[in-house]
């Protein structure tokens, strides 16, 4: 018992810096803000929805020591499917990468190394807002600072199984909350 005892006392003075500096991960964007309604330029054409369907800018500071990339993802929750809403997944986005663009496509402020999956409405890259009339739906845009240079996968695998290898190496996380009513 007093091994035990001796293990997560360790466990927890070695994580405490750690958690710490995971704290300080901040995801910010000169587009979008925690609880704020999105505008019409992140709004999906289509669907009954007229919008611009661009992907705001995001930026992040002060990832955790051993991060070795990234992972961004745009997910509505209250997307009346039993899973939510998949409106963006990258990953494989080089640890030295801090920021993407505003409008951001492959190979045009997405890195070229990055893999963007299909997003719901089947399109690889940004799909934008759209939920049914009369919701406000929340859009959780989120990057996560990864242990691993590469998650091991490409883009035609679901964004469950690459959410479930996101969720397996990371280090830490930071998410924008966003809403859209229409």
């Amino acid at each position: 018992m007093k091994n035990l005892k001796a293990v997560f006392f360790a466990v927890a003075l070695i994580g405490t810096p750690l958690a710490a500096q995971a704290d300080d991960f901040k995801l910010s964007s000169t587009k979008i803000a925690e609880g704020q309604q999105l505008s019409a330029a992140h709004v999906f054409q289509g669907f009954g929805c007229e919008g611009g369907n661009t992907s705001p800018d995001l930026s992040w500071a002060n990832a955790p020591a051993g991060t070795k990339s990234f992972a961004v993802t745009v997910n509505d929750p209250d997307a009346p499917t039993g899973s939510g809403w998949w409106h963006w997944f990258a990953f494989d986005i080089p640890g030295n990468v801090n920021s993407i663009p505003a409008a951001a496509k492959a190979n045009a402020g997405v890195p070229a190394d990055a893999i963007e999956l299909r997003n719901d409405y089947g399109a690889a890259g940004f799909g934008g807002a759209c939920p049914p009339p009369g919701e406000v739906h929340r859009y959780k845009f989120t990057v996560h600072a990864l242990g691993i240079e590469k998650l091991g996968i490409d883009g035609s695998v679901s964004n469950a199984l690459a959410g479930f290898m996101v969720n397996a190496n990371s280090i830490a996380s930071s998410t924008i909350t966003a809403v859209y009513t229409r």
